[in-house]
């Protein structure tokens, strides 16, 4: 039931036009590329989502982003939503955009972290050794995502898609650590990424 309610909202989600960051509207229309107003409905101004399950890309690693936006025109990765937005870029609009996003500011995040997952997620991710992919205060690096206060819906999300191998895009590096992860791993790992 949990699951199939996640989906729909995940799935209708997408139709809202997200508000957050408007404050910021001024500061990011000046310099965004051109495509960039087709990410805003979802995504946010300047990438600053706050709908549980869209990423936030303010901030984000160049890299990383493009990365994901080439793996969902070729396939690798597949998303309703996403994979039809990714499929008619070009090499240089996807540069542009992923440039642009990565020297957003990233919102601060106003989820309050249950202190004891918290806790518990910072030594499950001292256990399964995080930071050496995801650097320290997990500030990502190249292709490595940025995940510190990102949605923590949307961090439970790929973990568990990691897990289930419904995400493989990672040559299997997210998936080898995420089968080690209990339900409740995941949801620490969250209350603590999202809380940096």
């Amino acid at each position: 039931m949990r699951a199939g309610l996640t989906r729909l909202l995940a799935a209708g989600l997408w139709l809202i036009p997200v508000a957050a960051g408007a404050q910021y509207t001024a500061e990011t229309s000046a310099t965004a590329p051109a495509k960039a107003a087709l990410c805003t409905p979802c995504h946010g101004e300047g990438g600053r989502s706050s709908t549980p399950l869209i990423p936030i890309l303010a901030g984000q690693t160049a890299r990383y982003l493009y990365l994901q936006l080439r793996d969902f025109q070729a396939g690798r990765r597949s998303d309703p939503q996403m994979s039809p937005m990714a499929a008619g870029l070009s090499r240089d609009e996807m540069h542009a955009l992923t440039d642009w996003f990565s020297t957003q500011k990233p919102p601060p995040q106003d989820f309050v972290a249950d202190p004891e997952k918290a806790r518990l997620g910072k030594q499950k991710a001292e256990e399964t050794l995080c930071t050496m992919c995801h650097l320290g205060g997990f500030s990502g690096q190249n292709e490595i995502p940025r995940v510190a206060g990102q949605n923590p819906a949307y961090v439970i999300k790929q973990l568990q898609d990691f897990k289930a191998e419904r995400r493989t895009n990672d040559a299997g590096n997210m998936t080898a650590v995420a089968r080690t992860l209990s339900d409740a791993d995941i949801e620490n790992l969250a209350n603590y990424i999202a809380g940096l």
